[in-house]
């Protein structure tokens, strides 16, 4: 089987299967823990299902913030370049109008 080539995305701390193993072995571990300190099941159950909800949050606004950055960066990186002719439309004017067939 060929391995999939590195990517940026990877390396970032934020790449899904990394976060959702990782995840898993906290809530894994929390659970444990919870169950030694409490003795019952339906309450390790109930808040180890909060604890993974606040992850999952914490996940959400994590990419939130990470995609409005790189958002912000490429918009920086266009405005950056953008160019005086930018305005002056494409299309020449004589396309728009009736009749623009006629060469």
């Amino acid at each position: 089987m060929k391995r999939a080539p590195e990517t940026k995305s990877r390396d970032s701390l934020a790449y899904a299967p990394r976060f959702f193993l990782s995840m898993l072995l906290a809530l894994v571990a929390f659970a444990v823990v919870t169950y030694l300190a409490t003795g019952s099941f339906a309450t390790t159950a109930i808040q180890t299902l909060v604890c993974a909800v606040l992850i999952q949050l914490g996940y959400f606004a994590t990419m939130l913030y990470l995609v409005r950055q790189e958002a912000k960066a490429r918009k920086s990186e266009l405005d950056g370049r953008q160019e005086p002719d930018k305005a002056t439309p494409k299309v020449p004017v004589t396309m728009n109008e009736p009749g623009h067939s006629k060469f």
